[in-house]
């Protein structure tokens, strides 16, 4: 029956009205409650109001005539009790008794079980079967049962009036009519809710086939005992297996093995409480790559599950109630937080190596500046001190040391700040490895002897020339050399080789000193980095010539290698092409003047303090010969 538009339209709304608002909830539930109300209503209403009209044309009813329309209330009560109450299978229990009671009385005054009226009996639990329950469909037929039989007793028994055995034709078709159109009814009303449910259904499997297609999350059903029941399409993909696969304890069998523990008690949780659980773990999923090799990687799981079963809540057996869970990939979440963990430790690190590296510069630079201040100081006193040459000499000497040392550590912080943000200019040129390995080892041969350390060279007369900057090459053995006499003990030896290798340079610094821990060694050579051991600030240093060197040699297109153990010494080795002019990275070329400008101011300050001494020291020999002749007259 159709009443969406003509006259059923306020017959629709006034229905509509009537339904229990628990039915409303359900749109299949609410078309039950419609299909039982309203063709009892309107049946209801449109037998009373030809009553009237019956009487008219009848005159006065007779008593059977009587308990029909009478029994014409009882659809409008069954339909006003589910109106009020919502209970569906209750009201089609009333409705069932009601005819049933109706046709036993009329079936008894017009001739029992052979009566016109017996026929209803049939339509009884036809009725009762729109409840769409075996419990109603069971009472009303055992109702529409135990009528017959007592129909049949009441013949058998002869307690029938004799007047109500005379069967009448006329009413007797008249039953078969009526019962007839009844049952029609009673069909269309079956065939309405068949059709309701069908649409009703397709249109949620039409919804489900819209999410379970188009949603990347995978929705998972699992048992009383954690056992995967359903497993929505998308789980193919998540999970890298088949649905049939992930069923039972398929899943369970490829969460990670530390993280079943948490994902048992997530979906137990789930189960014993009203509330929902998450949890976050692994998985191990297989696919194919691009050769069509079979990969095992583990992927991050977030999972969402709640409750499923509330029944089960109600019979007070919580941990027996299914849960329903949501799952989907955070693997690449997972990747974020790691990176931005990672980002954040190694900001923390990088702003301790700052901290140390200031203590460490804070320390070099103030301990040169107090010699430079002190001593210019005392010369400038030198008439109330009385100061003779030799001490003059001396002072000046310690603030030129004072000064170079300053200018070598400023020269360190510009080199590699330029190299960090390449700027550092090299001029490559045609020269002789050999008298640079050479010179080198001549400079810190006197230093060397002075800390009891044998330095030794092992170079090859036929090296063949290399193109590169021989400043550049200069300072990187002389930056490795000093590191390896400086963090080397008494009685060691220090070594460096160069040999040739096809089209590369290889020279090699060994020394037997104190060497690095493998902790520090994969940091050594950052810029603002000092191995935190024994040995860092007890041999000094600024912790930058490493961190210059592997600068250097990146920029001529070379290689650096370390290797070293705590206590049995460490062996760098650098490689560098043979022309550094075809194989170095390309840089932007851009003149600097800062360090060639401090090397002036640091020339022109040494030549005046030498001025000033030897000012002094011309002014004391004035002195002594102006004594001198007085004391000879």
């Amino acid at each position: 029956m159709h009443w969406n538009v003509g006259l059923f339209a306020p017959i629709r709304d006034f229905v509509e009205t009537l339904v229990h608002p628990s039915a409303q909830q359900d749109a299949l539930t609410a078309a039950r409650h419609r299909s039982f109300i309203a063709p009892r209503l309107l049946g209801s209403i449109v037998a009373l109001a030809s009553f009237p009209i019956y009487l008219i044309a009848r005159g006065t009813p007779t008593t059977i005539e009587l308990m029909v329309f009478a029994w014409l209330v009882f659809p409008i009560l069954t339909a006003y009790f589910l109106s009020r109450t919502g209970r569906y299978e209750s009201a089609h229990a009333l409705s069932s008794l009601a005819l049933t009671g109706l046709v036993t009385a009329v079936a008894a005054m017009t001739g029992g079980i052979s009566s016109f009226a017996a026929i209803w009996l049939v339509v009884v639990p036809l009725e009762a079967s729109l409840s769409a329950s075996r419990r109603v469909v069971a009472t009303a037929s055992t109702l529409a049962l135990a009528a017959a039989g007592l129909l049949v007793f009441l013949d058998v028994e002869q307690l029938l009036s004799p007047q109500s055995a005379i069967a009448h034709s006329s009413l007797a078709a008249l039953g078969i009519v009526s019962a007839t159109v009844y049952a029609a009814g009673v069909a269309l009303g079956a065939e309405a809710l068949t059709r309701t449910s069908f649409w009703l259904l397709y249109a949620e499997e039409d919804r489900y086939r819209l999410l379970a297609r188009n949603m990347t999350d995978t929705i998972t059903r699992h048992g009383r005992d954690g056992a995967v029941v359903f497993v929505s399409p998308a789980g193919e993909t998540l999970f890298g297996a088949r649905i049939s696969d992930l069923r039972g304890h398929g899943l369970f069998d490829r969460v990670h093995v530390a993280d079943r523990p948490a994902y048992l008690t997530a979906l137990g949780d789930a189960a014993a409480s009203d509330e929902a659980r998450s949890v976050e773990f692994r998985v191990r999923r297989e696919g194919v790559d691009a050769n069509g090799t079979l990969t095992v990687e583990f992927v991050w799981i977030e999972m969402r599950c709640r409750p499923l079963n509330h029944a089960a809540i109600d019979a007070g057996m919580p941990g027996n109630r299914e849960v329903v869970a949501v799952s989907r990939d955070i693997t690449l979440r997972k990747q974020q937080q790691q990176d931005l963990e990672e980002a954040r430790l190694e900001a923390e690190r990088a702003n301790a190596a700052k901290g140390r590296f200031l203590a460490t510069m804070s320390h070099e630079l103030r301990t040169p500046l107090n010699a430079i201040i002190g001593f210019s100081e005392m010369l400038k006193k030198e008439d109330e001190l009385r100061l003779d040459a030799a001490r003059r000499q001396e002072y000046a000497g310690v603030i030129n040391d004072s000064g170079n040392h300053l200018l070598a550590v400023v020269n360190g912080i510009l080199d590699i700040s330029k190299i960090e943000t390449g700027n550092f200019e090299i001029t490559p040129e045609s020269f002789q490895p050999a008298q640079v390995v050479v010179g080198c080892c001549d400079m810190l041969a006197l230093r060397a002897r002075e800390a009891g350390i044998t330095l030794e060279k092992i170079v090859g007369d036929n090296l063949p020339e290399i193109v590169a900057d021989k400043r550049a090459l200069n300072q990187i053995l002389l930056n490795l050399l000093s590191n390896a006499i400086r963090f080397t003990d008494r009685g060691g030896r220090v070594t460096v080789s160069a040999r040739a290798e096809a089209t590369r340079m290889t020279f090699v610094i060994e020394d037997t000193g104190v060497g690095i821990s493998e902790e520090d060694l994969a940091r050594v050579g950052e810029p603002y980095f000092q191995a935190e051991s024994s040995y860092d600030r007890r041999y000094g240093g600024t912790g930058l010539g490493l961190s210059i060197v592997q600068g250097l040699v990146r920029l001529h297109g070379g290689d650096l290698s370390i290797q070293s153990r705590i206590g049995e010494g460490t062996r760098i080795t650098v490689s560098l092409p043979l022309d550094c002019e075809r194989a170095r990275p390309s840089k932007p070329r851009r003149a600097e003047s800062i360090v060639s400008a401090l090397n002036a101011v640091s020339q022109a300050a040494n030549k005046a303090v030498a001025l000033r001494v030897e000012k002094g020291a011309s002014r004391d020999r004035s002195v002594r010969d102006d004594r001198a002749v007085k004391k000879s007259a």
